[in-house]
């Protein structure tokens, strides 16, 4: 149990953390804790909650994970990947459902972090995770569109289509004041960032554009108006349920349970990559298990890790989890003593933060790239964001992870073993006691795919994080996906950011093909890609004298 369940806070407190590095990781908590309300509020209100759960998911959730979880600056709460499930929940089985449904979902990441499934949830494909993550954002931008508009429609249909459709029927009806509260609060949250990078637009949308709202009397839909009243009050209640019908929350808690962990072990790799670190994947699914148990007895909403908000940390100067744990204060204090202006938020406002979340979380970029790469890739990754759209995410998610199976069972059987890469002095060198101190070698032993590629991408970047200069042999690489051109661009980035100098050597010309497709060729420069080992050895050496 002890190595399965081996908290990070616990570890660095044992080794001891600097006094510098705790006063930098408390000013990155009250930075986070300030970029936290405005998100935590959003979310909580686009899911179908009031406004105080959001906050109370933050504090809790973010408290639980920071203190036990197996990442170093993980942020946790409420996250925009959430929001179309739980609406969907609240409408089908009410708060009460949600609540079960987040503890059943709680009680499954403990499991999986028990039957040591962490590592298993890497193996989602690249394209899959594009897929939904697209699909989300594309749902979460339509929901708010009433709100951006400020038109007075009581009740939205789920269906995508006839959402839209009630959309085009009241524009006649749109609120002027509130569609320029949107459009204010979006260029506020993208342009802040050339005045200052400390204080996120979002916050300086919030304080500006509701004081001026306030005190112009303008007529907008508020927080207040929407929702009567805004509780500051954090007490513990029991949800009502019977035995009996903890079958019928078994699907939802589930997919509550794959989103949130395949969210917060995502998070925890960006963030590795951030800082050089690695996180214990067993770890951080038990303690998002925990906070998932303990948080809906407050009244809160299912939580992960966040990536947004765990990015800001980092680039914050956050390197441990007294920063998550000062976040969760920070939020604490602004709901015992400014909720009150909390509820003057126009809700108009809120929809642009999240327009914006839902840009950033779209992957758009990462989407174009598929499209342009292998059919088997982009194949996954329609089928899985029209899906998402139109059906729902976790047939999205089961369809793809089928599919990807499927397509690449046929992508093995049409590969054909005689016709790997072999140049007629590949084999020349083959000691490498005989090369030069600093330059390191590896060989990739066959297809690089989902299932392979962030193990290799691990093993690449610890050869090179001890060399000067790495060469990686690919004459055994018969064909690259999407999910490992992904994992080797950013460890080549990483590699070059830490001075490591990039050669290759025995690329197949389709290999060469996908990785210019991909941008890697630019990134390694064609000059270090060599069709020998033994170019690329002399090349090395030549570096090396430098």
């Amino acid at each position: 149990m002890t190595r399965l369940f081996k908290p990070k806070f616990f570890t660095l407190l044992k080794n001891g953390i600097s006094k510098e590095q705790l006063v930098t990781d408390i000013i990155a908590g009250i930075i986070v804790g300030i970029v936290a309300l405005p998100l935590a509020i959003a979310f909580a209100v686009a899911s179908g909650v009031s406004p105080e759960k959001g906050i109370i998911t933050a504090i809790i959730a973010g408290l639980i994970i920071s203190i036990f979880g197996g990442s170093k600056v993980q942020i946790g709460g409420p996250t925009g990947a959430f929001i179309i499930i739980l609406y969907g929940i609240i409408e089908q089985y009410g708060i009460d459902g949600l609540l079960i449904s987040t503890i059943m979902a709680g009680v499954i990441l403990i499991l999986f972090g028990l039957f040591r499934l962490g590592n298993l949830l890497r193996y989602f494909p690249h394209p899959l995770i594009v897929g939904f993550t697209s699909g989300i954002a594309l749902v979460i931008f339509s929901t708010q569109i009433k709100d951006a508009l400020g038109l007075n429609i009581e009740k939205l249909p789920s269906d995508f289509f006839q959402k839209w459709s009630i959309y085009f029927e009241h524009l006649n009806e749109i609120n002027i004041y509130a569609l320029s509260i949107t459009i204010i609060t979006i260029l506020i949250s993208v342009y802040s960032k050339r005045l200052t990078t400390k204080i996120p637009g979002s916050f300086i949308a919030i304080i500006l554009i509701t004081i001026v709202v306030q005190v112009f009397d303008i007529q907008v839909t508020t927080i207040e108006s929407f929702f009567s009243t805004i509780s500051s009050d954090i007490t513990f209640s029991l949800p009502n349920f019977k035995w009996s019908d903890l079958g019928i929350y078994l699907v939802p808690a589930l997919t509550i349970a794959l989103l949130g962990g395949v969210e917060s072990l995502l998070s925890a790799v960006v963030s590795d990559g951030m800082i050089g670190s690695s996180h214990r994947s067993n770890t951080e699914l038990i303690a998002q298990g925990f906070a998932n148990i303990v948080t809906p007895f407050f009244g809160g909403i299912p939580a992960t890790g966040a990536i947004a908000r765990t990015a800001t940390n980092v680039n914050n100067g956050g390197r441990t989890p007294i920063a998550g744990i000062v976040h969760s204060l920070v939020l604490l204090l602004i709901m015992l003593f400014f909720i009150d202006f909390a509820k003057l938020i126009p809700m108009s406002l809120l929809a642009g933060i999240l327009i914006v979340v839902a840009y950033n979380m779209s992957e758009w970029k990462s989407f174009i790239s598929i499209l342009k790469g292998s059919p088997f890739d982009y194949i996954v990754l329609l089928s899985t964001f029209i899906l998402t759209v139109l059906v729902d995410l976790t047939v999205a998610i089961q369809v793809g992870i089928v599919l990807s199976a499927l397509l690449f069972m046929k992508r093995m059987a049409d590969v054909d073993g005689n016709k790997l890469v072999k140049n007629s002095d590949e084999d020349d060198i083959e000691n490498y006691e005989n090369l030069p101190k600093g330059i390191s070698v590896y060989e990739i032993g066959g297809p690089l795919f989902f299932a392979s590629a962030k193990q290799y991408a691990e093993l690449i970047k610890e050869s090179g994080f001890s060399s000067k200069i790495l060469i990686i042999r690919m004459r055994h690489v018969s064909f690259i996906d999407s999910t490992a051109l992904y994992n080797i661009q950013e460890t080549i980035k990483t590699l070059k950011e830490n001075g490591t100098i990039v050669l290759t050597s025995g690329t197949n010309d389709e290999v060469f093909k996908d990785l210019f497709k991909h941008n890697i060729v630019s990134l390694i420069e064609e000059k270090n890609m060599h069709k020998t080992f033994t170019r690329a050895v002399v090349q090395a050496k030549e570096l090396n004298k430098r």
